[in-house]
Order: structure tokens, then C-alpha cells, then sequence
């Protein structure tokens, strides 16, 4: 009797007695999805960005000692719970519902893990503090990415689903089956595409991975339950998400003083990292008549106000162009104060310009969203060689068409701009096509660098940052064309002009010297020094966490 357990404290003995103790445990593992934050901060380490630092990963001084991300405090709440959760006065189907949002989340740390360092311990029980498996080496990346799998595919089994009336879900928050099957064909065609790329032959093969992805995105789309908004810069500026095309969302909330910072971060020339489109990166673009700009005579010497008419929509959708006003009733051109290059990021941005100096802001975030599955579908069956007509107009076909480009027929012949500035080693016109759209309709939402990773074109990081063409120095533009000064760009500061002046000879200059391409940090160390080499597609192993364990390793070219 002296022994009894305090009847005002939880313990394994009365913590999973009723479902209600299951879904009050795992509440707590929705805190291992991503933060606002890290979706639409996540694309400043990209090839289409051009930030205002750089950072020591791509300068070359980046060592194990600035490595970071070997935590485990989340994995052991999941495995706690596994080890625990398997009462038998709980309904069977209650307690595999649970289980499988656990394994799901398991799947997506590790899936996370995988993609920073390669081989890593293989937890799936909590340990004590003497356990010898602590200081155990690392597990092989084919080995921790198959349990990924079976974590994956029992949570595709058993999670609830929302269309089945056991499962609440008024703000797309909640993790049910779809959301896994859509998360699946992420994993499954990222690890398809890293063992392609990268020349990983073991079991399953590559194209075992990208069958799998392939598999479970075919099963979101068979469902009917989602389809695409009809607006396409809508979904990331809403107060709630779009139910039709968000499979899940980050959800913020004034009532609850839980804010994000979107605005602040692309609007202040101090608090963000003052992002840029590349101008390689809005060639990209297509015509709004679904031919490639590039195939526009004089299209590299096209001024801004120029460039930005006739083109796809999603760009005046995702930077700011001519018709940008918002809820002042201003309309607003590029800031250089804000922005590296000219071409400014308006996505994510919403009209509200009380949020630009603060983090007040409570716009839904969308984390999976069903153009990525139909991405994720096309690009599996594109590498796999089975792609047809019909998947071409169910994928980029319907993502083009819902954007606005009037004509989106599936490509005979390889374009040449994406194929020599960004894949030379692709010849499949499809497969480049599926690039195009996968980098434009998820631009600024963290795919970026994964994509990099897997494709293996770490060579993209290093492009020149490319900005908006200058007629000429000492002249006044009208980027936005509302018939006012908005910027010049200047040599000297005693040149005489009524609007914002860019100094060109440290961080800029001009690709003609007083006229050309404007050219973002062309005469800093920062962007002679820019490198990339093959031990970059992992990070290292952190220093502090391989003196306490020398077993772990270190990931080739992070020796010290």
C-alpha cells in the first residue's frame, strides 16, 4: 500500500486505459510536423534563390562542428508509446488507428534523418540509460529506409480516413490515410530517385521505390476526394486551407496566440533573408499560351515590366509584377531593399501589410497539397517509362490548365533551355517538362534542395545569381509600370535621382559593365567561393555527438 502511484499523476499503469488516453498521447506528436517557418523559409538554400547571405555550406568552411540535427527526444515520445499503447479494454481498431499515426510519425523522423545523414541508428523501442544500443554504430541507409517503408505502409493500412466519419477534420490538420498514402509517394520517390541518381543498387532497387510511389499516389487520386483549387495564389495566403487540394495544413490562430511571420520574412530588408527569384529561374516560366519563353526572340535583354506580360500566371502569382496592389490600395513594385534580384517573392505573402513588420500572422499553411501527389504520380511513372497521354493530362496537364496557360499539349521534343541550364544529363522531353512544373508549382515550399539531392545536380547551387536587365546605369526604371520611379541603378551616389538607388560595384554589377543583366554578388568572396562536391548530398555527422560516440562514423569527405 505504501507503493501506490499518486492518483493525481499519469503513469504506465493508468495512461492507456481508454481511447481518449490514446489520442490525448499522440496530440503531442503533431509538434514533430513542420513549423510555418520551415516551409516557406526551407527554399533559401536553392538553386533559385538568391539570398542576401549565403552561408558556410556553400563557402566551403562548412566543418562537423556547424552540423546540427542529431536529436531524439521526439522519436523516444513515439516509441514510448508504441511500447505502451496495446490495451485490450481499447477497441482493436482504435488502437491501430493510434499505432499507425505513431509509425507514420516515426516514418517522417526518419525519413528526415535519412535525407541529412544516410545511415543512422534504427530505434523503434525507447531506451533506458545503460542500454548498450546508445552508443551503437549507425544502421545502413537501406536498412532504416525499408522500416521506413513498413512504418508507411501500416499507416497507410490503419489510419482513419476523413470521408469515413470516425475522423474530425474541419481545417485539413489532422493526419489521416490519405495523408499518408500522399506522404509515401514523397518518400518513396525521393529514395527512387536518390538510388537512381546516385547509383545505389541495393534491394529494393530504385525502381522498386519508384513503383511504390507511383502505387500510393495512384490511390489518392483514385479516392475522388480531392481536386485542385480553382485559384492557384489563393492556397497559401487563406485563412483556412482549401479543403478540395490541402491534404494537410499547418494551422495558426489568433484565438490561441499561435502566429507565423511569412509576410515580415519576404517584405523587411532586415528581419528575412531579402529572397530573389534567379532570372534563369523565371525563364522557366512558359508563355500564358503554353509555348517556352525562351523561344521569344530578344527574351534575355526584355526589361522587367516587359518579361513579366503574357506568361504563365503563376509568376505574377508567386513574384511581384505590374498589377501587385494590395489591401492599401497601393500598388507595389519590386524592393531591392527587400530582394536581391528584382524578381521579389509575393507567395506566401498575403495583402493584409499590417502583418509586414511583425508575427501576427495566421494564414494557413499547406504542407501536402495534391499537386504534389499528381507531381509525385507523373515523375514516378515518367522514370519508370510508364507514363501515357492520359496520366500527362491528368498530372501537368490539369496543374497548367488550372494555372491559366491556355494550351498544355504533352512535349515531342526536348526543350533546350531546361535541358542545358539545369539537366543536361536528361533527354526525355516528358521528364523535363515534369521538372519544369514540379520546380515552378512548388516554388518557396522546401522541395527545392531535396530535389537537388536526389537528382544529383548539386552543381545548381553554385549558378550565377542572376537578376533583372538595366538598359543603363543613371537611369530611372518604372518596374511596375504605373507610370513612376521606382529604382536606379547607379555607379555613383551624387547622380541625382528622385527614387530608390542600387550601388553597383560591390554587391552588383552589370554583366555589360553600365548596361546587361544585373549580377548579384559577382565581386564578393562570397560568390568566388561558392562551391559544391559530392560529399555535400549528406551533412556530417556533428562533431560533439561523434566524440560521445566514435562508433557512429563520419560521412565521407566530413573526416576531420
Amino acid at each position: 500500500m505504501l507503493e501506490q502511484n499518486p492518483v493525481d499523476k499519469l503513469f504506465e499503469e493508468n495512461a492507456f486505459e481508454t481511447e481518449a488516453d490514446l489520442q490525448l498521447y499522440t496530440n503531442s506528436f503533431y509538434s514533430m510536423l513542420p513549423s510555418a517557418y520551415t516551409i516557406f523559409y526551407g527554399d533559401h538554400l536553392s538553386d533559385y534563390l538568391a539570398p542576401i547571405a549565403i552561408g558556410k555550406f556553400l563557402l566551403g568552411s562548412y566543418t562537423a562542428q556547424d552540423s546540427g540535427g542529431w536529436s531524439w527526444g521526439s522519436l523516444r515520445n513515439v516509441n514510448y508509446f508504441l511500447a505502451h499503447y496495446d490495451n485490450p479494454a481499447i477497441p482493436q481498431e482504435a488502437r491501430e488507428h493510434y499505432a499507425a499515426l505513431a509509425r507514420f510519425m516515426r516514418a517522417l523522423f526518419y525519413f528526415d534523418k535519412v535525407k541529412r545523414f544516410g545511415d543512422v541508428p534504427w530505434y523503434d523501442r525507447p531506451l533506458a540509460y545503460d542500454d548498450p544500443d546508445l552508443y551503437k554504430a549507425r544502421d545502413s541507409r537501406q536498412m532504416v529506409m525499408n522500416k521506413v517503408l513498413e512504418d508507411l505502409d501500416y499507416a497507410c493500412g490503419h489510419l482513419r480516413t476523413r470521408d469515413g466519419g470516425l475522423l474530425s477534420d474541419s481545417d485539413c490538420s489532422v493526419v489521416d490515410r490519405y495523408v499518408a498514402l500522399a506522404f509515401k509517394s514523397r518518400v518513396c520517390l525521393f529514395e527512387g530517385t536518390f538510388r537512381k541518381y546516385h547509383g545505389i543498387t541495393a534491394e529494393p532497387s530504385a525502381d522498386k521505390w519508384l513503383a511504390q510511389a507511383d502505387s500510393a499516389a495512384a490511390k489518392v487520386i483514385k479516392s475522388g476526394l480531392f481536386s485542385l483549387a480553382q485559384d492557384y495564389g489563393s492556397l497559401f495566403v487563406s485563412q483556412a486551407a482549401d479543403k478540395n487540394e490541402t491534404l494537410l495544413a499547418i494551422v495558426y490562430s489568433k484565438e490561441l496566440q499561435v502566429y507565423h511571420a511569412a509576410n515580415w520574412y519576404y517584405t523587411s530588408p532586415s528581419y528575412g533573408e531579402c529572397l530573389g527569384m534567379t532570372h534563369q529561374f523565371v525563364n522557366t516560366y512558359l508563355n500564358a499560351d503554353g509555348t517556352p519563353f525562351t523561344d521569344t526572340a530578344g527574351y534575355d535583354t526584355m526589361e522587367f515590366q516587359d518579361e513579366v506580360k503574357g506568361r504563365d500566371p503563376r509568376l505574377a502569382a508567386t513574384i511581384r509584377c505590374g498589377n501587385y496592389v494590395r489591401s492599401d490600395g497601393r500598388q507595389y513594385s519590386p524592393d531591392f531593399g527587400a530582394c536581391t534580384t528584382g524578381y521579389q517573392i509575393r507567395k506566401w505573402v498575403s495583402d493584409d501589410t499590417s502583418m509586414d513588420s511583425r508575427s501576427m500572422q495566421t494564414t494557413a499553411i499547406p504542407w501536402i497539397r495534391y499537386a504534389e501527389v499528381l507531381l509525385n504520380y507523373a515523375e514516378a511513372r515518367a522514370e519508370l517509362g510508364r507514363l501515357t497521354s492520359d496520366d500527362w493530362d491528368l498530372t501537368v496537364k490539369a496543374l497548367r490548365l488550372r494555372a491559366g496557360i491556355v494550351s498544355a499539349p504533352m512535349p515531342a521534343v526536348a526543350d533546350n533551355y531546361l535541358k542545358n541550364t539545369y539537366f543536361p544529363d536528361i533527354a526525355d522531353p516528358v521528364l523535363l517538362e515534369i521538372r519544369r512544373e514540379r520546380g515552378i508549382e512548388l516554388f518557396a515550399e522546401n522541395f527545392r534542395f531535396d530535389d537537388i539531392r536526389r537528382w544529383k545536380r548539386g552543381e545548381l547551387m553554385t549558378m550565377e545569381y542572376q537578376g533583372i536587365y538595366v538598359p543603363s546605369t543613371d537611369l530611372s526604371l518604372d518596374l511596375d509600370g504605373d507610370g513612376n520611379e521606382d529604382v536606379a541603378f547607379v555607379k555613383k551616389t551624387s547622380w541625382q535621382v528622385n527614387t530608390y538607388q542600387v550601388m553597383l560595384g560591390s554587391k552588383y554589377v552589370l554583366s555589360g559593365n553600365t548596361y546587361g543583366r544585373l549580377i548579384y554578388k559577382a565581386n564578393t568572396t562570397e560568390s568566388v567561393q561558392r562551391i559544391w562536391d559530392d560529399r555535400m548530398y549528406l551533412y556530417p555527422v556533428p562533431y560533439d555527438d561523434f566524440v560521445v560516440n566514435p562508433a557512429l562514423g563520419q560521412n565521407p569527405g566530413w573526416e576531420m
